[in-house]
């Protein structure tokens, strides 16, 4: 008997803050307890708000108890995005998201289509410039010399686009 004494007491010093927020004593069977634990006032105070704490309390009794965790802070995200968005809450940020990967989903095609203009246009003034000088590099004009896996390097000891590279068509 003393073992229940002593959780019961545990219960009673500190409340889920789902029976803290509505002022009662929280029991040993809650169905908050394992869900809003006293350091999280906010989760509860706002799943409370928008969905209310009789609602919530016979929505986690009928899903099952694997699926609560997953249930509470579904209910909890929507919760937030519906106080800060009322109108389209979750909804409202998915749809900014969804603009923004299409938004960039052009700038990389835009982009991959620039590189792919490049290197072919690379690719065809390398392979029409005329006679070949000296090994594998081809004559780009005076003092350019073209390596087709490297930058291009001038006679008078630079690369020809004035930077730096790895070697690799990268610039450091």
């Amino acid at each position: 008997m003393a073992s229940s004494s002593s959780s019961s007491s545990s219960y009673s010093t500190s409340p889920c803050a789902a029976c803290k927020f509505l002022r009662r004593k929280c029991q040993p069977e809650c169905i908050f307890a394992p869900y809003f634990p006293p350091e999280e006032p906010q989760k509860f105070a706002s799943v409370h708000k928008i969905f209310g704490a009789s609602n919530v309390s016979k929505l986690l009794h009928e899903v099952l108890p694997h699926q609560r965790e997953d249930t509470v802070n579904s209910l909890a995200y929507e919760a937030e995005a519906r106080l800060k968005d009322p109108v389209y809450g979750c909804v409202g940020a998915i749809s900014v998201l969804q603009r923004q990967v299409i938004r960039l989903q052009k700038e990389l095609d835009a982009t991959n289509a620039d590189l792919i203009r490049h290197t072919t246009r690379r690719r065809i003034n390398g392979n029409n410039s005329g006679h070949r000088s000296g090994g594998e590099g081809y004559d780009q004009g005076p003092g350019i010399i073209y390596y087709p896996n490297y930058h291009q390097w001038n006679c008078n000891g630079g690369f020809g686009d004035g930077h730096q590279g790895d070697g690799e068509g990268n610039n450091m």
